[in-house]
């Protein structure tokens, strides 16, 4: 049995919430059960890029923004999907477990289709490159890979984000009783 003390959330979820924000703003979709990481992965047939959200600064400065920079590309993947390590645990166990052959790292960015893993950015990589290294790599992907028409959001909206430019070291962690 798994002590439940395990599976909540290491942050403090309004802290947090700015950084899921960036995501969801540009058309993510939050994974927050085992069941929903299941019901996307198992019934999706198009390609699905998935986000490992973070609280570190190379989610901040890197994969986050490069994301959703990838977005704004004329080729997208049909779903665009994220977890948060840290906070839903059993969801962002659930989503390692598609991510076969690659050890767990967080952040990371996978593309994935019909349980096969197309393209993957760890962590190690992302903190060598920066967004727009990200992006690109993600946009050579969705060439090869993706047929939905981008942008997710348009381009004027796009435009009016406001990055949340803030490293994990600040924010604070859950209390129990939250």
């Amino acid at each position: 049995m798994t002590n439940p003390k395990m599976l909540a959330p290491t942050y403090d979820q309004e802290a947090v919430q700015p950084m899921r924000d960036e995501l969801i703003i540009v058309g993510f979709e939050e994974l927050l059960t085992p069941e929903k990481v299941d019901e996307v992965f198992q019934n999706e047939s198009g390609p699905v890029l998935l986000v490992i959200n973070s609280v570190c600064g190379c989610a901040a400065g890197n994969a986050r923004p490069g994301a959703m920079q990838a977005l704004q590309h004329s080729k997208i993947p049909h779903r665009f999907t994220t977890v948060f390590a840290g906070q839903e645990k059993a969801a962002v166990a659930r989503a390692r477990d598609y991510l076969v052959g690659f050890p767990p790292s967080s952040p990371c960015i996978a593309l994935l289709q019909g349980g096969k893993v197309l393209g993957m950015l760890q962590r190690s990589q992302i903190e060598m490159m920066n967004a727009d290294q990200i992006s690109e790599t993600l946009t050579g992907w969705f060439d090869q890979y993706c047929s939905r028409s981008g942008p997710s959001i348009p381009a004027e909206e796009f435009a009016r984000i406001s990055l949340f430019k803030a490293c994990g070291s600040t924010i604070p962690l859950s209390s129990p009783g939250r």
